[in-house]
């Protein structure tokens, strides 16, 4: 079974390419560099230079392609717009990457009791409203006799297995708290997201390309913690003394941006993956990011 990977050079996608090639799949990826395509070449996956703006190409090679992982930018209406052409009325497998900042608050650190499943309805701030309808637009895809489904796992940690190692939120947190000498955390840091683990999300996406019905969506968490919790960690496996400190909203855009300070770091993302339990017959093995951040050195 042959399939196509973007962002196979990444995070993500990366580590789902390699999983794959371990699976016994023939994994084309996606890349803007000779060096990276050598890279890929090295883990067993074929490699195509180009960008995700080179739309002939994207729609070429999905079409060849017996199903197709979307995990290069859960933001980009264009690439979905053309993988959902390429793929129409074949009936094959378009597995697209969202995030779970959709569910995001935009709290400033403060806590929330609201927790999302995958079919309830949700309220959409307007920073997400572009993430969301590309989710829609996907699902949306069934009836053009595309397979589609959504992915939408939360705050991942862990090593990835692909070219890129590190992930987003915990690699920044750390950073800043060397530059600093100290952790932060956004408010009063009780805000709280849901984790997962890298190695469960990449079997999450596994048994979806066997399993995952048309149309069909999928939070995928196991765990979750406050940002105060995991600055806390940060700075005593850093060893320094004192205590974390906090950051205004304000302060906190100067180094992560407004993204990054609103919904990244600053919001509540808290969901749940029955669904994913139930459907695919998921069972994580990584229940606590806090647990992985005491046993890994820093």
């Amino acid at each position: 079974m042959k399939i196509f990977v973007t962002g196979a050079s990444g995070y993500i996608g990366g580590s789902i390419a390699t999983a794959l090639v371990s699976a016994g799949y023939e994994v084309t990826g996606l890349c803007r560099s000779t060096d990276k395509a050598e890279l890929l070449k090295q883990k067993g996956i074929k490699p195509v230079l180009g960008m995700l703006s080179d739309e002939k190409l994207l729609f070429q090679v999905a079409r060849s392609a017996d199903a197709v992982v979307n995990a290069a930018d859960a933001d980009n209406p264009f690439v979905v717009e053309v993988l959902i052409r390429a793929l129409g009325g074949s009936g094959k497998k378009l597995i697209h990457t969202s995030g779970s900042s959709i569910v995001g608050d935009r709290a400033a650190g403060e806590s929330s009791d609201q927790i999302f499943h995958e079919d309830i309805p949700r309220p959409i701030r307007f920073e997400k409203i572009g993430r969301v309808a590309v989710d829609t637009r996907v699902i949306q895809g069934f009836v053009q006799g595309v397979h589609s489904v959504v992915m939408c796992p939360c705050l991942i940690y862990g090593h990835g297995i692909g070219l890129h190692s590190h992930s987003i939120q915990i690699p920044r947190m750390i950073e800043i708290a060397k530059k600093h000498q100290t952790a932060r955390y956004i408010g009063r840091g009780e805000n709280i997201w849901s984790t997962i683990h890298i190695e469960d999300v990449v079997s999450a996406y596994l048994l979806a390309l066997e399993k995952a019905p048309g149309g069909s969506f999928f939070f995928l968490e196991n765990g979750e913690s406050s940002f105060k919790e995991i600055a806390e960690t940060i700075h005593q496996q850093l060893g320094f003394e004192g205590t974390v400190q906090s950051w205004t909203v304000e302060e906190a855009v100067k180094e992560w941006g407004q993204e990054g300070a609103h919904f990244a770091f600053g919001s509540n993302s808290r969901i749940r993956s029955s669904k994913a339990r139930s459907l695919l017959g998921w069972i994580p093995n990584h229940p606590s990011v806090i647990d992985w951040l005491k046993k890994t050195s820093l």
